[in-house]
């Protein structure tokens, strides 16, 4: 069975014998790093040098978290919103997440283990969200061995990201905020953390790549590490050759329980700025649209007549949403925010989601061939909404009579078959020619296409003369939305293609 690391909110989970996420916990979680007074080392590294003048300016600022909670509560802490993205993640990559084995713990406390570093000499302290989710007591243990309660001043389960709060009799070593868009790959890092209760540790490696995407919610941009980090590294800072934090350790994929030489960590660009939020109010609403979005291919961007296979196209606008009222339709392609350009649909997620709710707001989209600007005001993201999510599909439902289907309209008995709400009018895949672009697009039989060139088609008739027109016009593909499942998703099919 392979083990993958989730969540290491738990990073170490010390009450009925669990050290660390036991090894039925095989995905680790590691913290935050967050830096207010820079910290001073004496000169760089070079290859083959000492880490010891850093590891001397860094650690006395690396604590320990540990949180309390009932063990009752223990199962549902591990199978946290964030270990659920992650669980799915991998297995969309062919990895199953193997089961936590309940436990039985009734009436006792249960505590849970992570790491964490001080960014203020008057006691703030940053970690990931997932080591103290759900605690009911949070105690911080300095690197000197002084344990103190901590209290926590905000957090954001988004990002990952928590602050915490302590009262020291005197000022705090610190670390400093790095730069982590200056990260490339090959370089040099340290991990800093106190993995499985064992006391504080370093670890040394390489940046192994940039902007990981783990599905895990908007602000996915990992920082790939080959740097040991295991269950209770979460929260704990990854620094660069000058000794500033330029990651939070989060998490690790691992088939044996241990490290492989394959962690993640929260760039700092995108912590820091969190983290002020965060200790400015406690808490971060983010911005809410209310719109599924898909990538821009060469052959969706061929179909609408758009030079550049760059933005985010609009497949599903929810009900009674900001994106509804302004009036934002299913074919759209956003192009812009604010004038801030929109290549990919992650960067429409993370620009709308670093929006305050009640923000107003121009949107540039894509529309019959030609721009238009939309005014739109902002949403608020509780528990209720979803915010503009990536819908990276495989991009491969495609049709038409001209590329090797055969199309029906719908009946009372298909509609049934095909459970398929009275609202949905479209045309019906009956067959597939093997030989032919829809086939080898992924067409299937029973699909219903919504509409063609984001025009709405009510029957085969109205989907037929469609393609025949888009052909008829020079473009080189036809863009068709395509209902499966209930679920809907455009796709652009060149005409050109076998």
């Amino acid at each position: 069975m392979s083990n993958i690391l989730l969540k290491h909110r738990t990073a170490a989970l010390l009450g009925a014998a669990l050290i660390a996420g036991t090894a039925a916990l095989p995905f680790t979680i590691n913290a935050a790093s967050a830096v207010a007074a820079p910290a001073e080392v004496s000169g760089t590294f070079a290859p083959g040098g000492s880490f010891a003048p850093i590891v001397d300016a860094d650690k006395p600022a690396v604590v320990t978290v540990t949180t309390t909670m009932k063990a009752t509560d223990t199962s549902d802490q591990q199978s946290s919103p964030m270990d659920e993205q992650f669980r799915q993640f991998f297995e969309q990559q062919g990895i199953p997440m193997p089961r936590q084995a309940p436990q039985h713990d009734s009436g006792q406390h249960a505590m849970a283990l992570g790491s964490g570093f001080i960014i203020s000499p008057d006691g703030v302290i940053v970690t990931n969200n997932h080591v103290i989710d759900n605690a009911i007591d949070i105690k911080v243990t300095l690197d000197d061995g002084t344990e103190l309660p901590a209290k926590l001043v905000g957090t954001d389960p988004k990002s990952d990201i928590a602050v915490l709060k302590i009262q020291a009799p005197k000022p705090l070593a610190t670390v400093a905020w790095g730069d982590s868009d200056k990260l490339k790959l090959g370089d040099q890092i340290l991990a800093i953390g106190n993995p499985f209760g064992i006391g504080t540790t370093v670890t040394a490696g390489i940046v192994s790549a940039r902007g990981r995407d783990l599905h895990s919610g908007p602000y996915d941009d990992f920082i790939q590490i080959d740097a040991p980090i295991n269950h209770g590294n979460s929260g704990g800072p990854l620094v660069d050759r000058d000794g500033h934090v330029v990651g939070i350790n989060t998490a690790i994929y691992s088939p044996n329980g241990g490290s492989v030489g394959v962690g993640f960590a929260i760039p700092s660009a995108e912590a820091r700025t969190i983290v002020a939020k965060l200790q400015k109010n406690g808490s971060i609403d983010h911005g809410y649209l209310g719109v599924q979005i898909q990538a821009v291919t060469k052959d969706v961007a061929d179909a609408v007549g758009l030079t550049d296979a760059q933005g985010a196209l609009v497949a599903a606008v929810s009900d009674d949403t900001p994106a509804a009222h302004a009036g934002i339709k299913t074919g759209d392609i956003v192009t812009a925010v604010g004038g801030e350009a929109v290549k990919t649909p992650k960067d429409l997620s993370r620009l709308v989601a670093d929006m305050s709710p009640g923000a107003k707001q121009t949107l540039t989209v894509w529309r019959d061939g030609k721009s238009a600007e939309l005014n739109v005001t902002i949403g608020g993201n509780d528990d209720g909404q979803k915010q503009a999510a990536a819908d990276e599909g495989d991009g491969k439902v495609q049709t038409g009579p001209s590329i090797g289907v055969g199309l029906a309209d719908l009946t009372p008995d298909t509609r049934q078959e095909l459970n398929l709400p009275r609202g949905v009018t479209g045309a019906v895949v009956a067959s597939v020619n093997p030989d032919k672009t829809a086939a080898a697009a992924g067409i299937q039989t029973g699909d219903v296409i919504v509409s063609v060139n984001d025009k709405p088609v009510r029957g085969a008739s109205d989907a037929k003369t469609a393609v025949a027109e888009a052909a008829k016009s020079g473009r080189k593909s036809v863009l068709l939305l395509v209902e499966r499942g209930g679920n809907k998703t455009f796709v652009a099919v060149p005409f050109s293609a076998a």
